[in-house]
């Protein structure tokens, strides 16, 4: 990231900025005065980029403990007329729902504009999801850009519309705007108003009388996106094959009908502003078309809403046939719907609605393939990072249920420990749902003793994850008396998202010094029994899990160690393996020790048939020296 490039006053000169940046310097060109967040990929880079040009630029970033609260923090800034944005992944706009429905009613002052970030293809999320559906659900203006140029255009644009129909306004992007890098021409930087206040004839109140209210603004919103410079058709006006896209769906498209040499006979709709829909604009497209393609992502979103208007003005604008992910026609990588819309669907689908032959690829290519011999590669499963703390944290704990033999259940939660659910983790997660979940079934689970329910539950959550939504759920179990076990994985950081501070780091958002707030602190203010261990103190880790499993009520463990990847964190030291003692194959874990451990630094040498630690990779944890029943591991000092 270029923090030059987002912070010059050069209005004309051209810079390289990712999707992220764009939106952060779009903001700065609007007048932003307050910025809030929660880290989650692909969204974290708008506020990473904003926070360290906050204070000389006049205006304040925080990364918040939650969505819901950062929305909140905009809110109130927005009330005292301040330009205001808050910043989340699709995940986090279902925590932020509640405040953001009754915003639409109460209606804002400043502008203020919601960034969501989807992910086709669950490129770094448990699950994809398209969030405009709660766009339309919450009744707010909603936008997409299709390039990382007009990503940083339409969030200038939505502070705009927001200010002007007094609602919160939707910038939806996604992993392949958010992610990518494109050149952008700068404009002008605004500084922020220095006029921050609340009149007090002002009132934002939620009733349901402003229901009405609600439904004039969008209109107002509607009108406006008739004249957005975000919609436009290329293509002959009497081409009766259309080709309606949003986000980068459109820069697919176009890219499909030059390749496929059909811009004679097909037209091409952007849709930048996709709800409401500019029907005016949308029903002068439609007229003379018959066959009309639909490429988006993920759902059929634009689909369902034209056919829906279609329906409505069917006599005036003739018959159609509709192709997209409803249809069937638009294929996505498993189902229609499921996954991203690449270049090569597009150009499939483009190539089908014109009837032309599809080459994705030249015999040549293809010949050239078939002769290119791969060498063998070895199977690699998604992993903790070497040396990661979460290992020994999901040993102990899968080895502490072993010795109590009660068949324990785990359920856990979002972050890096989410791999506890795979190999790496031993298999040992049972749930992952949303953050704070883990704890809140746990809660469920452990009142079922009524029922006959006897297994022993543990919930595993991270540091950040404590302080985004576990306190509630917390509480729930103090009160309650659910006899669970809750884990706290504390690595000091938000790690899976870019080790982004939290309230337990010391640190805010700008790099000023905080009031550490102690998971410990508030977990015995609680009430609760509360214990500190370090997960690289195998053994030890193991008693502790089983004693407290053994306990009665709601306790709650910590596992402090921090996250190798951390800047503050030094290798002093590093395994080797004693080939003398490493018998290889006879061992119980045999050739597969480093799928046992799940460490990728501990690798098989075939030429030695002997284990072997990677120097490069390995971390110093000490797990494996820990694990090895042969004593075959020791460690070796680092100059």
């Amino acid at each position: 990231m270029s923090l030059h490039a987002l912070s010059t006053d050069a209005p004309g000169e051209v810079v390289i900025l990712s999707g992220n940046e764009a939106i952060a310097r779009g903001g700065l060109e609007a007048g932003l005065g307050y910025a809030a967040a929660y880290p989650g990929s692909p969204s974290s880079e708008v506020l990473g980029s904003l926070a360290p040009l906050a204070r000389d630029g006049g205006f304040y970033a925080e990364w918040s403990t939650n969505e819901k609260v950062a929305i909140e923090g905009a809110a109130a800034a927005s009330f005292a007329g301040v330009r205001a944005m808050t910043v989340m992944k699709a995940d986090g706009l279902n925590v932020a729902l509640d405040p953001l429905t009754s915003l639409a009613y109460s209606g804002t002052k400043g502008g203020l504009v919601v960034v969501v970030c989807d992910d086709p293809g669950a490129h770094s999320s448990t699950k994809e999801e398209d969030t405009r559906y709660l766009a339309r659900a919450c009744h707010l203006p909603l936008l997409e850009p299709a390039t990382v140029e007009e990503a940083k255009e339409m969030t200038r644009w939505a502070f705009d519309l927001s200010e002007a129909v007094g609602l919160p306004v939707f910038l939806r992007s996604v992993t392949r705007i958010a992610h990518a890098r494109g050149s952008v021409v700068l404009g002008a930087l605004r500084p922020p108003p220095r006029t921050a206040r609340y009149d007090l004839k002002d009132r934002f109140i939620t009733l349901s009388v402003f229901h009405q209210v609600l439904h004039q603004r969008i209109a107002q919103a509607r009108a406006r996106f008739e004249q957005a410079p975000f919609n436009r058709c290329e293509g002959p006006a009497d081409a009766s094959r259309l080709v309606i896209a949003s986000g980068p769906s459109f820069t697919y498209a176009r890219e499909a009908v030059r390749l496929l040499g059909a811009g004679d006979e097909v037209r091409v709709l952007k849709l930048g502003t996709t709800w409401p829909l500019p029907e005016d604009l949308l029903g002068a497209q439609l007229r003379g078309a018959r066959q009309v393609l639909f490429l988006e992502e993920i759902e059929p979103f634009l689909e369902t809403e034209v056919k829906s208007y279609w329906a409505q003005h069917a006599a005036a604008l003739g018959p159609m046939t509709f192709l997209g992910k409803a249809s069937g026609h638009v294929a996505g990588s498993g189902d229609p719907g499921v996954g991203e819309l690449t270049p090569e669907i597009a150009l499939r689908a483009v190539g089908a609605l014109a009837g032309r032959e599809v080459a994705l690829r030249s015999e040549a290519f293809a010949r050239k393939v078939e002769q290119v011999k791969l060498g063998e590669l070895a199977p690699r499963a998604l992993a903790f990072c070497p040396g990661c703390p979460h290992r020994a944290s999901f040993w102990a704990i899968k080895a502490a249920l072993e010795l109590d033999g009660r068949q324990g259940v785990v359920l856990g939660d979002i972050g890096c420990y989410t791999l506890g659910a795979m190999q790496t983790g031993y298999f040992t997660l049972k749930t992952v749902h949303a953050m704070g979940s883990g704890v809140g079934l746990a809660s469920g689970f452990g009142k079922l003793d009524l029922l006959g329910f006897t297994q022993p539950v543990v919930a595993v959550i991270g540091d950040s994850t404590f302080y985004h939504a576990v306190v509630p759920a917390l509480v729930n179990a103090r009160y309650n008396d659910s006899p669970v076990l809750v884990v706290v994985l504390d690595n000091a950081t938000t790690a899976m998202t870019g080790h982004q501070p939290h309230p337990g780091t010391g640190r805010h958002a700008m790099g000023d010094l905080a009031p550490a707030l102690p998971i410990e602190a508030i977990a015995r203010g609680l009430g609760l029994p509360t214990e500190v261990q370090d997960p690289l103190q195998v053994d030890e880790t193991v008693e502790s899990v089983y004693r407290l499993l053994r306990t009665d009520g709601a306790k709650l463990l910590i596992l402090r160690s921090p996250c190798v990847l951390l800047p503050s964190v030094k290798r002093l030291r590093r395994a080797a393996v004693d080939t003398t003692r490493c018998i290889g194959e006879a061992c119980g874990c045999g050739r597969f020790c480093n799928r046992a451990f799940s460490c990728p630094a501990l690798v098989w040498d075939r030429a030695l048939e002997r284990a072997r630690v990677d120097e490069v990779l390995c971390s110093g944890c000490g797990v494996c020296i820990d694990l090895c029943p042969r004593e075959a591991i020791a460690f070796q000092e680092l100059a």
